[in-house]
């Protein structure tokens, strides 16, 4: 069996001096050669590992075929964002995770096969729209469940608004994900696209505050909600107010979204610490570290568990570590230290020992008497999660919410509780990937469809 082909990376001087793309991608010979590791399986599991439900087998045969063309086709005939879902899609637990392949070796790269085939059609595909029908739908929200939904709606004939709460639009896309990892320009060019298909992007727009929701519900014959998950979580712990301590939402949106690490030629400043600690093991936990990185501060990643049960991406692990980000398992904090300007000067642990497994498989953990220690630092990000943006939730009554979860309650195809109105991606589900918010947009684009019809 032939090995995996290995696409280039950024060279690690170079990575952690700039927000330039880490993963380099695969040349056009790597790429046919690594489709051809493809055995075109006739019951093929990794479409069913696939939350789009991309054709993967056809794809790739069309790939290695050198008919790039009609490989671009069969995968967005269910996947309108390839390039951004073969760069930040968790593979190796959805489609790569069920290659047959894998089963005796590595499994076919499908993740950066897709990423190839999108880049070479980024800018130059023209989605056919359909005649005007005459119907208008307003979308709330702009990330990747927004952008799927108006997309899919846009070409079917409907007369699309987004309505976007912050300057730019991608929602998460944007202002969450690194540069490093996803371009800023990848993004850009999905939204131009939308707008050449005729979609209507209104920013600095707050439904429920800058216009009214009853508005949208009088102007529009459909409206998806599509708001995300961008509440922060917290720890609840001693000191956790003190200056210095950042969400890793707040941490990401100054440098993402607002260019902090260029200021003062951008007005939103950040802070350059000289130590970081960021507390989680997820991947935006990875993000944050690794912006830190390219801030100029030294990083160490606490999380609870052992490495096995980290929920952060393999690839973005790896990353951190080539870059030199540290890490410090079986730890939690227990509180915030000061010193006396009111600044974050440290952070006292706890160590754990690990136990029996939970309901998601894995370990849970166990604090151990007495193993309390110290950690120096002058910056502290946590990046334990997020929970759905509560605002629309709290001013519409007649909208049934999961009170504890914060989630929005959905039929099977995505209806709410109030008649012409739908919800899609982490505002029904909670925080989950980009790839499950764009089927769900899909999805519910296709429901509305068919209510409207």
């Amino acid at each position: 069996m032939k090995p995996r082909i290995k696409p280039k990376k950024l060279a690690v001087e170079e990575r952690v001096k700039s927000f330039n793309e880490v993963v380099l991608g695969y040349t056009e010979e790597e790429a046919i050669k690594e489709a051809e590791r493809c055995i075109q399986c006739p019951s093929p599991p990794c479409v069913t590992g696939c939350p789009i439900s991309i054709d993967i087998p056809s794809f790739i045969k069309a790939l290695r075929e050198r008919r790039f063309e009609d490989s671009y086709k069969v995968m967005i005939a269910t996947n309108p964002f390839p390039s951004i879902c073969g760069r930040i899609c968790p593979q190796e637990q959805q489609c790569e995770k069920v290659c047959t392949l894998g089963k005796i070796g590595e499994p076919v790269a499908i993740g950066k096969l897709e990423k190839f085939i999108g880049d070479l059609y980024l800018n130059k595909s023209n989605p056919k729209v359909a005649s005007p029908n005459g119907k208008k739908v307003a979308v709330v929200g702009s990330g990747p469940a927004g952008l799927a939904c108006a997309y899919t709606l846009a070409k079917m004939g409907y007369s699309v608004s987004i309505f976007e709460s912050l300057h730019k639009p991608g929602g998460v896309l944007t202002y969450g994900i690194p540069a490093f990892r996803l371009p800023k320009n990848i993004v850009e060019s999905y939204v131009n696209q939308l707008r050449e298909m005729g979609v209507k992007i209104e920013v600095d727009v707050l439904v429920g505050r800058t216009i009214k929701f009853e508005y949208l519900l009088r102007h529009f014959d459909a409206i998806f909600l599509g708001t995300g998950a961008g509440l922060p979580r917290f720890l609840n712990i001693p000191g956790e107010n003190l200056n210095g301590i950042y969400s890793a939402n707040e941490f990401l949106t100054r440098v993402n979204l607002m260019k902090a690490y260029l200021f003062p030629e951008y007005e939103t400043p950040i802070y350059r610490a000289k130590h970081t600690v960021v507390i989680g093991g997820g991947n935006v936990a990875m993000d944050a570290a690794r912006v830190a990185l390219r801030l100029g501060s030294e990083v160490i990643i606490a999380y609870r568990r052992s490495r096995k049960e980290m929920p952060a991406r393999i690839e973005e692990i790896e990353n951190a570590e080539e870059e030199g980000v540290k890490f410090v398992f079986l730890s939690s904090p227990i509180r915030f230290i000061s010193r006396d300007d009111f600044w974050v000067s440290g952070v006292e642990f706890i160590r754990n020992r690990l136990g029996p497994k939970g309901p998601d498989g894995r370990r849970s953990f166990v604090p151990v008497e007495g193993s309390n220690y110290f950690m120096k630092t002058d910056c502290v990000v946590i990046a334990i999660g997020q929970l759905p943006n509560p605002l629309l939730p709290r001013l519409i009554p007649t909208l049934e919410c999961d009170e504890r979860k914060g989630t929005i309650k959905v039929d099977e195809e995505g209806r709410t509780s109030i008649p012409k109105v739908y919800a899609g991606g982490d505002i029904t589900t909670g925080a989950a990937t980009a790839v499950e918010a764009i089927a769900a947009g899909v999805r519910v684009a296709y429901t509305i469809h068919k209510d409207l019809s």
